[in-house]
């Protein structure tokens, strides 16, 4: 009986590795059975069976351009380039599939105010160069209510408007004035419109009601 049910009942860890685990193992076995084919047509076609029930198993993969060729890949690579067929495809090349990709460079965006963020300062420096007023003082306002608004989700304390509007200024180098930082939206306004509370100086995310059990 051990030996009728040793495969069944035996641990993943205890079987060949997947390849590619999201065909499972079913797939893995099939593509095991077809490399064992001696007959060559034989052969091609149990490989394109599997390429059907693979495409079935995976229908995200046929909104991807030449979606057939991507299984034919994959089909090679869990046979590990053991599998001897006729390929409407040209082969994948096995050195390719380990090569190391090229090391990313890590964006170094370096931020005078980090609670501002390099994004807003980009912004402050784009605003700085129009030229029409109008647009330009319109613009201020929204960066003002913008650079606050980071403030108080970075810091626990309050903060005065006219310190905001002073940030501005600094950061675009004396481009940009406030000229009513009074009128900059209230801390609890701010903090309402992204869910903290304020109590006592200190924040907090609002927590969602609970459903009552019927």
């Amino acid at each position: 009986m051990s030996n009728i049910y040793s495969d069944v009942l035996s641990y993943n860890t205890q079987r060949p590795k997947l390849h590619i685990p999201e065909y499972g193992r079913n797939v893995q076995n099939m593509i095991e059975y077809a490399k064992a084919i001696e007959n060559r047509d034989e052969r091609n076609r149990a490989a394109l069976a599997i390429i059907d029930v693979m495409g079935q198993l995976n229908p995200h993969l046929r909104d991807i351009e030449d979606y057939k060729h991507k299984l034919w890949t994959h089909l090679f690579i869990m046979s590990n380039f053991e599998l001897d067929v006729d390929s409407p495809y040209p082969l994948p090349e096995k050195d390719l599939l380990h090569k190391k990709p090229n090391e990313m460079p890590y964006p170094k965006n370096k931020s005078k105010f980090g609670h501002f963020g390099s994004y807003t300062e980009k912004m402050i420096s784009e605003v700085s160069k129009i030229e029409d007023e109008t647009e330009k003082d319109y613009l201020t306002s929204i960066l003002g209510n913008l650079m606050k608004k980071n403030y108080l989700l970075f810091h626990t304390e309050n903060v005065e408007n006219k310190a905001i509007a002073n940030y501005l200024n600094d950061l675009s180098g004396g481009g940009l004035t406030l000229d009513k930082p009074e009128e900059l939206k209230g801390t609890r306004q701010i903090l309402r419109e992204y869910g903290v509370v304020q109590t006592n100086n200190h924040q907090k995310k609002k927590s969602k009601p609970k459903k009552r059990k019927r």
